[in-house]
């Protein structure tokens, strides 16, 4: 049976928590005892016709009983920050006094003027968001049970807290996977509870609640923001200011309870001493509040405080205090657990104890959370002067787009940046003002801006909860002057035009350069439409409007003489594809080249169509998996078709063009699966894959080049003398959280056609790696000499990555195959190597 959920939902489903002050010492008792409440407001249980706990929650019940709230009570409002990849709200609640939500538009004009430093009025602001894993379910119950009690008790301390503050409530950050997991777990639920772990209702399918639709870590997104809960959730941010941010999570089963402060030495050194002085202060009162219901926890181990794109972290580098909790799980209604048993109802009432204890702890500490956001703020250098400013100079010269897409995420983060007016040549280095830009580095968002390009190579700690570095330098390919020093008074806010593409009637091919990242996209619309289009296999220079122009291999070639389609058809279609996605095309009108390849060359090859399968489901990385559907299906608009391992026996493979493994195990494939994927490369298909599938093709016999694996580099740390207290220090130097390294490329090989110049940056986050004893001409990409450009990444590993092969193509019969050693789309941000996907996609079967 339910335990009784908090004492809070009985009699009229309200027992309210009180203290005797709500500045009180963070030793003072949290007291439970019943309370008055307003009882023309729904309660949960009420709303749900069953005590909260006793299914999982979908999200539709989640907004519904929010709406119902806010209708309801003087109380709530609802905040709207856009919708899902599934067309999901996703709301917040907006809890203060009558009075306050009245004024709200004042109070946020107020909030918008926190950047400038200048001295705050008006309320504290507290945000609490839970559940932005989908699975982790417990902090959206508790949610929901929190918004009730502050929009319906009559408790003096509540009055006096929504007098003062701005209280903000988003019990699911990831409508998604809340909706994928509450569905799993209630489907295996029977009437009697099985609190065994291995039973269904915890165990879910592939892909998890966790992520997102495109099966993403919503809370690694919060720098890089590709999707749309995260564009969301960090503009709700930056509109509310909020002092305090509480992020509610789960963990493992078996722990008990954490809050921040996190491991001190894994603390980034961009968050001040103040904010984790202020994150101590806030943990007594948790500490307080757990005694009191008899809860176990911990603090300043196994989670850190280092990385900027996480829910706790990305408040600590824009001027708030960001807290992490995290509760066991019991992935279920009980789980059996090494400290007994474990209910949903003990982690809700958890959650909601340290949500309790947030709001008191933030209230104690207004004027200390106030003051050092407002000094945050304050500094000299966060003020943006005019005249001659240092500032990130970067560009990306042939990749107007490119600079397109990071000025989007520039915008959402709130710094401040400037177009070129004209070329600008600095460091031996030209940035043309339609592709480039100058970035401040004095500015509100410069504690920001200095983290989303910081290329550190030592560390206190190396030991990463999640990646060492996320450099946009390399993320982006981008050329960069970290230190120049322009006049932004001459500089300009608005945007460059699009390039126009005007039709030649005299014109006998257009020529796209491939080097744009909207080349592809722009591409796949063409064939779609069987449109004829060509790449160059080599580089070449042709006479464009009396101005000799250079194309380099990989250029497209688009015919306008051909058997489907008028020149004039062609031409409009061109025209609004160079609108639509910011791309430069060229009227050629002649065929002769000044030097390199005619257009009539045979080596110009043709494009085929293409249909890809890519394979999910258990043994596969569902975030791997996840990336690339997003690039097929969002960039590329490709359609792919997603098979689980399970059903690929099933599949007459020569109905695609390509099967992409992302990484993983593929254990429960089996050695006729591999002769069926053999034969599929040679009858003309093209495999590609990276990281752990590499292992299982090898084995197979179907991919040629070598392994190395974990165990191979395993035994490259000397561990003599070492005493078992050493243990965790060589665990963290064998470890690849993530650290930035570079390629050597062969420019010649298609695989890396569109990629500027001769080195490329990628993230490393897994010991693997292929052997020198590649056959020749295969080797497309080796590791430098010096890898190493960001983030950490032990010496071990550096000298033995160190111009050993990270990219192969391998031919077989009439296909091929493309091995990644690593995954060139991490996290959908990595837009400078994502290219060589669409290579492998598009060029390389047109090799054959």
């Amino acid at each position: 049976m339910l335990r009784v959920f908090l004492l809070l939902l009985t009699l009229v489903s309200s027992f309210c928590l009180t203290a005797t002050s709500l500045a009180a010492d963070p030793q003072t008792v949290i007291q439970i005892s019943k309370s008055g409440s307003d009882p023309t407001l729904t309660s949960p249980e009420s709303f749900l016709g069953y005590p909260l706990g006793q299914w999982h929650l979908r999200h539709d019940q989640l907004n519904f009983y929010l709406k119902q709230l806010a209708n309801d009570s003087e109380r709530v409002s609802l905040e709207l920050s856009g919708q899902t990849h599934e067309a999901r709200q996703q709301l917040t609640a907006v809890i203060t006094s009558k009075k306050n939500q009245h004024n709200l538009d004042d109070i946020i004009n107020q909030r918008q003027r926190v950047k400038t430093g200048d001295k705050q009025s008006g309320p504290l602001v507290i945000w609490l968001a839970y559940s932005i894993h989908g699975d982790e379910a417990s902090g959206a119950h508790s949610a929901m049970a929190l918004s009730y009690f502050l929009a319906s008790s009559n408790e003096q301390w509540i009055k006096q807290l929504l007098d003062d503050t701005i209280v903000l409530i988003t019990p699911s950050q990831n409508p998604d996977g809340m909706d994928r997991f509450s569905t799993w777990t209630n489907n295996y639920r029977g009437q009697t509870e099985v609190s065994d772990s291995k039973h269904k209702e915890h165990r879910q399918n592939w892909p998890n609640g966790r992520t997102n639709h495109y099966f993403a870590d919503l809370n690694r997104d919060w720098l890089f923001l590709r999707h749309p809960e995260s564009q969301g959730r960090v503009a709700l941010f930056h509109k509310w200011q909020p002092h305090y941010v509480g992020d509610f999570h789960e963990m493992g089963r078996d722990q008990s309870y954490f809050f921040q402060p996190g491991v001190p030495t894994r603390t980034n050194p961009a968050t001040s001493q103040t904010n984790q002085a202020l994150t101590e202060k806030l943990a007594q009162f948790h500490r307080q509040a757990l005694d009191q219901i008899q809860q176990g926890y911990f603090s300043r181990e196994i989670f850190d405080d280092f990385y900027y794109g996480k829910g706790s972290t990305y408040p600590d580098i824009n001027g708030s205090i960001g807290v992490l909790f995290e509760q066991a799980s019991p992935r279920g209604q009980v789980q059996q657990t090494k400290n007994g048993e474990l209910r949903l109802t003990d982690a809700i009432n958890n959650q909601f104890a340290t949500s309790i204890s947030s709001l008191k702890g933030a209230f104690a500490l207004k004027d200390e959370l106030i003051e050092y956001q407002s000094e945050f703020y304050q500094g000299r250098d966060k003020q943006l002067k005019r005249g001659r400013q240092t500032g990130y100079l970067i560009g990306s010269s042939s990749n107007q787009a490119r600079i397109e897409d990071i000025t989007q995420l520039l915008r959402r983060h709130k710094i401040e940046f400037y177009y070129l007016t004209d070329t600008v040549q600095q460091g031996n280095i030209d940035f043309f003002a339609e592709s480039s830009l100058f970035i401040p580095i004095n500015q509100p968002q410069k504690s920001l801006l200095i983290a989303m390009f910081d290329n550190s190579t030592e560390f206190e700690d190396p030991t990463f909860y999640d990646v060492s570095s996320w450099n946009l330098e390399s993320a982006y390919h981008l050329k960069m002057v970290r230190r120049s020093k322009l006049d932004i008074d001459v500089l300009r806010q608005d945007a460059p035009k699009k390039p126009e593409f005007n039709k030649n009637d005299q014109s006998v091919a257009v020529l796209i350069n491939w080097q744009q990242d909207m080349a592809a996209p722009a591409l796949q619309v063409l064939l779609d439409d069987n449109i004829l289009v060509k790449y160059a296999e080599k580089p070449f220079s042709i006479l464009i409007n009396g101005e000799t122009k250079n194309f380099p291999a990989g250029t497209l070639q688009v015919p306008l003489k051909q058997p489907k389609h008028s020149a004039n058809k062609i031409n409009t279609t061109l025209a609004e594809l160079a609108s639509k996605y910011t791309l430069q095309m060229h009227s050629a009108t002649t065929s002769a080249a000044i030097s390199g390849i005619d257009l009539g060359s045979p080596n110009f090859n043709v494009i085929k169509p293409v249909k890809p399968l890519l394979i999910t489901g258990r043994g596969t990385d569902a975030s791997e998996v996840g990336e690339l559907w997003y690039y097929l299906d969002r960039k590329l608009s490709v359609p792919v078709t997603l098979i689980d391992v399970g059903y690929l026996s099933r599949i007459k493979l020569n109905q695609y063009t390509h099967v992409f493994m992302a990484g993983g195990t593929y254990s429960s494939l089996d050695e006729k699966f591999a002769r069926k994927l053999g034969q599929f490369t040679t009858d003309g298909g093209t495999i590609i894959a990276q990281k752990g599938a590499l292992t299982w093709l090898n084995k197979n016999n179907v991919l040629k080049s070598d392994i190395k694996g974990k165990r191979f580099y395993k035994q490259l740390f000397d561990t003599t003398g070492l005493s078992y207290k050493d243990k965790e220090k060589l665990s963290a130097r064998q470890s690849i959280g993530g650290a930035i390294v570079e390629l050597s490329l062969d420019p010649s090989n298609p695989i890396n056609f569109g990629i500027e110049g001769n080195r490329l940056a990628i993230l490393k986050n897994m010991a693997i790696g292929l052997t020198t004893s590649s056959a020749p001409f295969t080797v497309a990409a080796k590791y430098a000499d010096e890898p190493l450009i960001s983030g950490y990444l032990a010496k071990e590993y550096q000298r033995s990555f160190s111009n050993n092969p990270a990219i192969v193509l391998e031919t077989r019969g009439k296909g091929a195959i493309v091995a990644l050693a690593d995954n060139l789309m991490f996290r959908n941000i990595w837009l400078g190597s994502e290219k060589i996907y669409a290579n492998a996609l598009y060029l390389v079967p047109a090799l054959n």
